[in-house]
């Protein structure tokens, strides 16, 4: 019987491929000197995907707790990127959580600084290998999700 190896697993290599994607994001930020971390670009280009999404949704989307998804926003905020109000969704107090004009317009230079990262690894690996490689992931994105229990 063949001894079974985690490093030889499909998660292993997404969790490593992860890890040089974080540490490579974070030599380019650093370099370009983006005047966001990686975590706020994130929660800036979620806003983009979804206006108006309150800071609850917006912690499960960017898979942060509710208290370190706060702080994130406070920076940004303190920066101008984004606003916060309260509203009412199903009968609950919730803080919506919505993009400046200022916050678009710093999310998309900082798009066109990292154009020539985004550049390379299209050269390398081809459109249609990347959108069948992002599919499966999201393919076990979505079944790891359904089988957690995620308390955000």
């Amino acid at each position: 019987m063949e001894q079974y190896h985690f490093t030889d697993s499909i998660f292993y290599q997404i969790e490593l491929t992860a890890k040089y994607c974080r540490l490579l994001g974070t030599q380019v930020f650093e370099k370009y000197n983006v005047g966001v971390t990686i975590e706020e670009y994130s929660a800036l280009d979620v806003l983009v995907c979804n206006p108006k999404i309150c800071q609850r949704d917006l912690a499960r989307l960017i898979l942060k707790d509710r208290a370190n998804t706060g702080k994130l926003l406070d920076s940004l905020e303190k920066k101008g990127f984004v606003t916060r109000h309260l509203s009412i969704k199903n009968n609950r107090p919730v803080k919506i959580v919505e993009l400046t004009q200022k916050g678009a317009e710093e999310l998309k230079k900082i798009n066109e600084k990292l154009e020539p990262h985004t550049k390379i690894i299209k050269e390398k690996i081809h459109n249609s290998d990347i959108a069948k490689v992002s599919g499966l992931l999201k393919e076990l994105r979505e079944f790891l999700e359904g089988t957690l229990e995620v308390n955000i």
